[in-house]
């Protein structure tokens, strides 16, 4: 297969993070430090995110070809009639859990009944509004009151709550760093009580895939960026260093990437980039349960294609 040459121009693509640069990503920096990108022909631009950026919004906007986002948003987005589609999924497992203090009693999720929990919004409530409709507990502060947490851990360290959301390879270990035993604490991983969603797939807008220049492009996207991803599980060390060179803003440090890296290749392990039906089934089921405010209120239609990742595995 001829890709670029001097004489021709690299095709532009631009990715939008879901959040800061960080090891969490580290598979499209590493793709593109190593020349992955490059050799397929492909001129690639990371675009950071943050508190203010909502993947959504900035594809949406027509601001980057592809982004990074979580099913459960993607799927809300789709059904308010923005019309994404997972064309990868690099991450087989959930990250996510809630971080509990054990002074505060919770010894198991029969135990949240009375407590304040923190929740992240902006997409990331669903699995836990899901989580807590299956244990029947209300979140209108009857049964839980919901902490809106910042992008911090400072309400369990605080004790204004008596757990938090944390990722397993970001916020708890700021717990930890905070000087917090983990003797003193309990977690509860969402893929372990089942109720894990997709996250960190990638979406692109449906009628772009209609473009067969558009599918090419994202089928070299999607080929080198999982060698991304593979050379930083195998390597995650070094990955997480290309992760600082990269790091603007000069806020993250490197025992911390190493050790996010670490968990980031727990996560990413066992996918090779093409959706699992049955987690995106499983997905479905868990935003569609949400009792009387389920995240989505019809089964979506087309919100996935092998179509991609069928030509980048060939």
């Amino acid at each position: 297969m001829a890709f670029a040459s001097g004489a021709q121009a690299a095709d532009d693509v631009t990715l939008q993070l879901k959040w800061v640069t960080q090891a969490q990503f580290a598979g499209y920096y590493v793709a593109q430090a190593m020349g992955f990108y490059e050799a397929e022909g492909l001129n690639v631009t990371i675009l950071p995110g943050g508190p203010d950026v909502a993947p959504t919004q900035v594809i949406a906007g027509g601001g980057a070809d592809v982004v990074v986002d979580w099913m459960p948003s993607a799927l809300a987005a789709r059904e308010k009639g923005l019309a994404l589609v997972n064309i990868a999924q690099p991450f087989k497992s959930s990250g996510m859990m809630l971080t509990c203090l054990k002074e505060s009693g919770i010894t198991s999720p029969a135990d949240f009944k009375g407590k304040t929990l923190g929740v992240w919004f902006g997409g990331n409530e669903y699995p836990f509004l899901n989580w807590m409709n299956k244990l029947g507990l209300k979140t209108d502060g009857t049964d839980v009151t919901v902490l809106k947490q910042g992008f911090n851990v400072d309400p369990l360290l605080q004790k204004q709550a008596a757990c938090v959301s944390t990722m397993t390879y970001n916020e708890y270990w700021q717990v930890i760093d905070a000087g917090v035993s983990p003797d003193d604490l309990i977690t509860f991983k969402y893929e372990d009580e089942g109720v894990a969603t997709l996250e960190d797939g990638l979406y692109v807008m449906e009628e772009k895939l209609a473009d067969p220049a558009f599918e090419g492009k994202m089928v070299r996207f999607v080929r080198a960026s999982m060698k991304g991803w593979k050379e930083a599980e195998a390597n995650p060390d070094e990955a997480a260093m290309i992760v600082l060179e990269n790091d603007a803003t000069g806020a993250q440090t490197e025992a911390h990437q190493k050790r996010m890296m670490g968990e980031i290749a727990k996560l990413t392990a066992g996918s090779n980039g093409a959706l699992d039906p049955a987690d995106y089934e499983r997905t479905v089921a868990a935003l569609m349960s949400g009792g009387s405010d389920p995240v989505i209120t019809k089964t979506p239609e087309g919100a996935w294609t092998h179509g991609i990742t069928d030509k980048a595995l060939q």
